[in-house]
């Protein structure tokens, strides 16, 4: 490929790709998609109809199933999207059907400092704009049907408080006695915006709402966009959606979406977000695209729907958890694969020289700044203690009874010392070990990755999951402390205590799995803890029920629900270029 990483921007080289890359008719072609099932925006970007599709391959065997998982990364990231990417490429280099399957990235993030979620170098998917920009507009459509729930509770509450109930009956309505001071949910936006985390609305007079607290979350933490990723088909989102309780009434009831009579238009909301998006990699493999990211505050996995479309599509699917495999793969393996039934065939643990280092002892680099000298420098002190980190994850992945496969994502800068010694540090416990320069070479540099995943997927697992549903929630907080993170025990507020009480005596609620709202930058609560942090004790605040979506979501630590935006966004930096209409800036 003639594009130079080395001197060219990610978008540079997304955009020269694009000049290349295949209509969607050619890729539905190559998927074998009937004229029906393949719904096209343009010429490069399609929805798949899912239900066509698993009508006609139901009986079709399933390919291989492999994720895509990290140690603990620095606040820069250790490229497992780029890994993901690279390795679809690299599989397609070895004349495999292979299919990706990943998240749509969030506004907030690309605004902000993070940027991206598109890939980097010579691995990214395109088309660039489109992808990064709101692509179809599923996460417009979670976001509305979220709020739609918050417009029908404040106007409810709002005519109950100026009606009495002879009026409400002749409108048809009975009284909720909705507790303002028990509302559940909040307001969503897909930016990262710190002014509103907090807030109070229904200011004015008696028509301009009822007052109260309330609150934003990103778009990502919607429970809406929880169960866009687990819906199977339209009838279990529309019973998941009327299952979302808004709030609790003054006897402490539920208040549900299905007693606010706004379920139905919720759902109508999101028939067309149900159906993948199809896109491509810069080299022509295909990808789909479906629901959100934040893995650290929410599932953080690409949608049930997409992972069963792919698999009866393609000979292998390369999927991604979000965040390191303490968060990311622990959803993965306890959340997603219990509701989905599907097994992975092969798990790949992503680690960088640069995220060891930072585990050993190095300074921490910080997000929108540059990386510290001491990174370009050769450490195997650090390293050999940062190992430590990367032996905790492969153990973890090793309690789902699968053996990883660890790909050392190769930076330019790594010298060779530091690179064999990681690779005889994975060798002598036992575990698959690849290097990667797919950043640098494309599919072409990710070819031995691809040979270890195609070799580890032939073995036949002994999956099995962390913990059984029938358990006490505590129980199983405890060892998901204990066994993931290495805590010593569980710390819970008085409001944990009594939320985890109220689980317990609802036979549904308390066989609900565990989804984890933690920091992603430590396998502790504590973001500045690197490396496997020793004698602490894993402090659980909250726990939001999320009985639509089916997850009791503990939540640890000072972890936001809301992202702030910094000092430097990417937002100073993207423009639109008024000659070709193209958008610069994004990375």
């Amino acid at each position: 490929m003639r594009f130079d990483p080395l001197k060219m921007k990610d978008w540079e080289i997304a955009y020269e790709a694009e000049k290349n890359m295949k209509t969607v008719y050619q890729l539905g072609e190559e998927l074998e998609l009937t004229e029906e099932e393949l719904l096209p925006y343009g010429h490069y970007i399609a929805k798949i109809d899912y239900q066509k599709v698993f009508e006609r391959l139901k009986n079709r065997l399933n390919g291989k199933y492999i994720d895509i998982t990290a140690i603990t990364p620095t606040p820069l990231g250790e490229g497992k999207t780029t890994t993901l990417i690279g390795l679809v490429q690299g599989l397609g280099k070895r004349g495999k059907k292979v299919i990706g399957t990943m998240r749509q990235p969030s506004s907030g993030p690309i605004f902000n400092i993070k940027g991206g979620a598109a890939g980097g170098g010579l691995s990214q998917v395109i088309p660039l704009d489109k992808f990064s920009l709101g692509l179809t507009g599923d996460i417009n459509a979670v976001m509305n049907a979220h709020n739609l729930a918050m417009v029908a509770l404040t106007a409810r509450m709002q005519h109950e408080a100026n009606y009495s109930d002879e009026i409400l009956a002749k409108k048809g309505l009975k009284r909720l006695n909705i507790d303002s001071k028990r509302v559940e949910m909040g307001w969503v936006i897909d930016f990262c915006a710190q002014a509103l985390r907090h807030i109070v609305i229904g200011l004015g007079g008696k028509m301009d709402g009822y007052p109260m607290e309330s609150k934003f979350y990103i778009s990502g933490a919607s429970e809406v966009m929880a169960i866009l990723a687990i819906a199977k088909n339209l009838k279990d989102l529309r019973k998941r959606i009327g299952k979302i309780v808004v709030a609790l009434d003054r006897y402490g009831n539920p208040i549900t979406t299905e007693d606010l009579e706004v379920a139905g238009a919720m759902t109508a909301l999101l028939v067309d977000a149900l159906n993948p998006n199809l896109v491509q990699t810069i080299e022509g493999q295909p990808v789909l695209v479906h629901t959100g990211p934040f893995g650290n505050i929410a599932l953080g996995q690409s949608s049930v729907i997409a992972d069963y479309i792919a698999l009866k599509l393609g000979d292998y699917v390369v999927t991604e958890s979000g965040f390191a495999a303490d968060i990311g793969f622990e959803k993965f393996w306890n959340v997603k694969c219990r509701i989905s039934g599907l097994v992975p065939d092969a798990v790949v643990i992503v680690a960088t020289i640069r995220a060891l280092k930072c585990h050993g002892g190095a300074p921490v680099p910080k997000s929108g700044s540059s990386i510290p000298k001491e990174y370009f420098e050769e450490n195997l002190k650090w390293i050999k203690k940062g190992c430590e980190n990367l032996l905790h994850c492969i153990n973890i992945v090793r309690k789902s009874g699968i053996n990883p496969v660890v790909c050392i994502n190769k930076f330019y800068t790594d010298t060779k010392k530091e690179l064999d010694f990681v690779k005889k540090f994975c060798e002598d416990l036992g575990v698959r070990v690849a290097f990667s320069e797919h950043w640098l070479k494309g599919g072409e540099g990710a070819l031995e990755l691809a040979d270890a995943v195609i070799d580890a997927s032939k073995e036949i697992s002994q999956f099995k999951f962390l913990y059984e549903l029938d358990e006490p929630v505590k129980k199983r907080i405890e060892k998901i402390a204990k066994e993931i993170y290495g805590a010593e025990g569980v710390i819970y507020s008085s409001a944990a205590e009594e939320k985890i009480k109220l689980i317990e005596r609802d036979e549904e609620l308390k066989k609900m799995p565990i989804c984890m709202a933690k920091t992603h930058l430590s396998l502790s609560d504590d973001p500045g803890k690197k490396g496997v942090p020793k004698e602490w004790q894993l402090r659980i605040r909250d726990v939001l029920i999320y009985r639509g979506s089916g997850f009791i979501v503990p939540v640890a630590g000072e972890i936001k629900l809301m992202p702030g935006t910094g000092s430097d966004p990417a937002y100073r930096r993207i423009d639109v270029d008024l000659d070709t209409g193209k958008v610069k800036g994004l990375f």
